[in-house]
């Protein structure tokens, strides 16, 4: 008599992730494969999805810790794994991320940290994969955090930039461009790196002329900015859903933002004729308080924005104001030349900005910067070609690179009719430094790290 058959088991159910993970991976996805903004494609899914309260917040968490944390994981992941992170399948790559963090960064059970992600490996691929995953997770969680980074970090004697740049995930250029525009302060290093993975407060800006930011910080139960005296500070929330916003008579702009468009129109100028340019406007937001301030010094804006879709962004950010949007490229606009008050708020590589992008510490190279700076220089020439003899040009960029900032400044003045103006008492801030120029950082004074030069044009 044959033996009977032996019955096959069947093949094992694997668990979905719960709809906070689900999101933070789909996000993340996003991110590597099409170059998602996690800010901007998170909130959106989590509003389809309707995931409110914890489990938002956990998504939140755990999408934009990850983005941030990127180089640190990979690190560690690397070791654990014993291959480079680049030799990883990019989606695998992304689930161990995400249990990484968890086991690093969070609160989360080890238990249901590696779980989770073994079984949506498994749900990705098979049971070998996920078996690596679950091999690669079990090893990482034997250790803390600290554990791996006295491991992995470059020696803090040796290199105390590496060092700082590993512990707080940040590629190492950036932490020493930063250091460089510190200078005799980099000391401080370890501050402006720490906040970048802070979350950012929301800054509002009450439109002048149409509401005073007393008025706006009671409607929204805000607090009125240390800075910009139209600048509020809001405690939480969806900005977007405030009336105020919604009607227009407020907008959504960091107050370093701010205080660089207000600048412009302290700056002394004699005989002011009216004729303003914003010859970087996309999106439009240091457009929309020129434009305000423009009504009361008797003076139009003329904006400027090549792309389409920042252009759109511009005459919705501006509308109920007397703006002339011009879609064209700024270094050649065909203007006539003769502009009061120009403002050049050139495209940069953003580095002032990273706790508002979680992924662009990663996204952005240093191989980004020669391209952006000659962009700059072309732009910064073009404003001043279109400046009249006494007239002044500001000069801004959301990056304290110094070739992104002094360099492009510098080779200004060395090239066309310009001087350099003390930007400080355009500033409100106390703490600006040796000048003439001015750089806001967030560990100082909780705005951007904006940088501001403001420059006369001469006969010449």
């Amino acid at each position: 008599m044959s033996p009977a058959p032996k019955q096959r088991r069947p093949p094992k159910r694997r668990k979905p992730l719960d709809p906070a993970r689900a999101a933070a991976f789909e996000v993340l996805r996003a991110v590597g494969e099409r170059d998602a903004y996690a800010n901007l494609a998170l909130p959106a899914l989590l509003r389809d999805r309707g995931i409110t309260g914890r489990d938002a917040a956990f998504a939140t968490e755990l999408t934009y810790g990850t983005c941030r944390t990127r180089g640190l994981l990979d690190a560690v992941i690397g070791a654990a794994a014993g291959r480079p992170p680049e030799a990883i399948n990019p989606v695998l790559l992304d689930l161990l991320r995400m249990g990484t963090y968890q086991l690093l960064r969070t609160r989360v059970g080890a238990h249901a940290a590696v779980s989770t992600t073994v079984e949506q490996a498994g749900v990705e691929f098979d049971s070998a994969r996920a078996g690596f995953v679950n091999g690669v997770l079990r090893t990482i969680s034997g250790r803390d955090e600290s554990s791996w980074v006295a491991e992995l970090a470059p020696d803090p004697a040796r290199d105390p930039i590496g060092h700082a740049a590993f512990v707080h995930a940040h590629p190492r250029w950036i932490a020493q461009a930063f250091a460089d525009a510190l200078g005799p302060d980099a000391g401080e290093l370890d501050a402006v790196l720490t906040s970048d993975d802070e979350r950012p407060q929301v800054h509002l800006a009450a439109r002048p002329g149409v509401l005073s930011a007393a008025a706006l910080a009671e409607a929204v139960g805000g607090t009125p900015g240390r800075y910009s005296p139209y600048a509020v500070y809001l405690p939480g929330g969806d900005p977007g859903q405030l009336a105020p916003v919604r009607e227009a008579r407020a907008i959504v702009q960091d107050e370093g933002s701010q205080l660089v468009a207000r600048a412009l129109t302290l700056a002394s100028v004699d005989d002011d004729t009216g004729r303003w340019l914003d010859l970087c406007a996309g999106p439009g937001g240091k457009t929309a308080l020129l434009a305000a301030l423009a009504v009361e010094h008797g003076a139009r804006v003329t904006a400027v924005e090549p792309a389409p879709g920042r252009a759109d962004l511009v005459v919705e950010n501006t509308r109920g104001l007397d703006v002339d949007v011009v879609r064209v490229d700024g270094r050649a606009t065909g203007f006539e030349p003769g502009f009061d008050r120009v403002l050049v708020d050139v495209p940069c590589t953003g580095l002032g900005a990273l706790r508002r992008r979680p992924e662009a510490r990663w996204r952005r190279q240093p191989s980004d910067v020669p391209a952006l700076t000659k962009l700059q220089r072309e732009l910064l020439a073009a404003a001043i070609a279109l400046t009249r003899p006494g007239g002044v040009v500001l000069y801004s960029t959301c990056s304290p690179h110094l070739a992104e900032t002094v360099g492009v400044v510098a080779d200004a003045l060395r090239r066309h009719p310009v001087q350099a103006l003390d930007t400080r008492p355009l500033f409100a801030p106390a703490e600006l430094g040796e000048g003439p120029h001015v750089q806001l950082w967030p560990h100082r004074h909780g705005t951007d790290a904006m940088f501001a030069a403001a420059l006369r044009r001469v006969a010449g």
